[in-house]
This record gives structure tokens, sequence and C-alpha cells, in this order.
């Protein structure tokens, strides 16, 4: 099993930045790739962005150029820098991760994390 413990939401006014941290530990042989999501008040859960476990990153249109995804592979530690913050941002934050766990690959999820931009 893998658990998923995301920090570093909270109440932000526009134009500022956020950094988000999300850290997996239990047990597991290897974490592929990490990534985040989010969903706003009514709306579906969408991606933000994802990383392989080499570095390899993509970003949803509406966060390229204000978002940065970075992974410390030694730490199964993903994060995203969040800057330039707008209204639309607002929403809970959740990180995932591929990892492989007693020999089967599955998808594993944080609790998520509240960002709140005001404007």
């Amino acid at each position: 099993q893998v658990r998923l413990v995301e920090s570093g939401g909270g109440l932000v006014p526009a134009g500022g930045s956020l950094r988000l941290s999300c850290a997996a530990s239990g047990s597991f042989s290897s974490i592929n790739a990490m990534g985040w999501y989010r969903q706003a008040p009514g709306k579906q859960r969408e991606s933000v962005a994802s990383i392989t476990k080499s570095g390899i990153s993509n970003y949803a249109n509406s966060v390229k150029g204000r978002f940065t995804i970075s992974r410390d592979n030694a730490k199964n530690t993903v994060y995203l820098q969040m800057n330039n913050l707008n209204a639309e941002d607002t929403a809970i934050y959740y990180c995932n991760c591929f990892a492989n766990s007693d020999g089967v690959l599955r998808i594993y999820w944080g609790q998520g994390t509240q960002v709140t931009v005001s404007s």
C-alpha cells in the first residue's frame, strides 16, 4: 500500500504563489509517474500536471507557463510550484502516483489540499 500526503495549500491573493508538496510512504518497490489533479466546486476533476520518473513533464494548457511540477525521487515526493495564481485556480488539489506494490502496478491518490485564490 502507498499513502500520499499533500501539504502546502492555503489562501493566497490573485497573482500570488503557492508550492504544494506530496510525499509517498508505505510499502512499494517503485514509483513511476506522479501527478497533480484538481477539482473545483461543481466541476469534474482535471489533470493539472504530471511527471515521469525520469523527469518528463506535461501540463494542462490552463497552467502552462505558470505552474512547474518537479519531483525528488530519493524522497518519493512530488512538488507543484504555482505562480501568478488566479481565481480559476481555486480547487482541491490531489496528487497521485503509479506505484508497484506486491508486484502490482496501481494508482494511488492523496486526500487533497485546498487552494483558494482571492480576487
